[in-house]
Parts: C-alpha cells; sequence; structure tokens
C-alpha cells in the first residue's frame, strides 16, 4: 500500500515506514480516521525542529565556531558531519522507531 498523501517531509516518510512495517493496524485506522497525513506532517516538524536545535546544541558544546570554519574548513566540515549523524540517531531513536 503506498502512500497518497500530500508533502510529508523525509522524517514522515521514515516514521511512515517504520509504522508500516511495526504497526499496519494503526496505519489502517488512521487512514480510516483521516489523522495519517496530518500526524505524518507533526511528525516530520517536531522531528525537524528537534534535529536544528540539536545541531545548534552541540555545536556549541563542542565549541565549533564560525572562526574554526574560516580557519580550517575541511575539520569544521568534518565535524558538523559527526554532529548531524549524532542528532540524527537521536531523532530516529526518539522519534522515528516510537
Amino acid at each position: 500500500m503506498n502512500l497518497n498523501i500530500g508533502n510529508i517531509g523525509i522524517w514522515g516518510h521514515r516514521h511512515y515506514d517504520y509504522l508500516k512495517k511495526n504497526r499496519p493496524i494503526t496505519v489502517s485506522i488512521m487512514r480510516i480516521n483521516g489523522t495519517l497525513e496530518g500526524y505524518l506532517k507533526q511528525v516530520n516538524k517536531h522531528a525537524s525542529e528537534m534535529l536544528d536545535t540539536l545541531i545548534r546544541q552541540y555545536a556549541k558544546d563542542d565549541g565549533i565556531t564560525e572562526a574554526l570554519k574560516a580557519f580550517n574548513q575541511l575539520e569544521w566540515v568534518q565535524r558538523m558531519n559527526n554532529i548531524r549523524n549524532r542528532a540524527e540517531e537521536v531523532i530516529l531513536s526518539e522519534i522515528i522507531y516510537q
């Protein structure tokens, strides 16, 4: 069964895939009630906001600054990629796979 609804974003799609595999009855009930699309959009919004917050906080905690970016772009990119990966893992475990 394909998701035939509007734009739900990447996090909404990931959560939908999880629900489809692990909670198909929930998906069916939400489809019948007409709440699935709104729910997935809300999951996407919450996950996106949390990702932005975590990235900013981790960068601050790790001392990653614009000065580092200007001085050593490669190191800045590597450290920011690491932070993004850490933040995405939190999103997956706390929001998407629940």
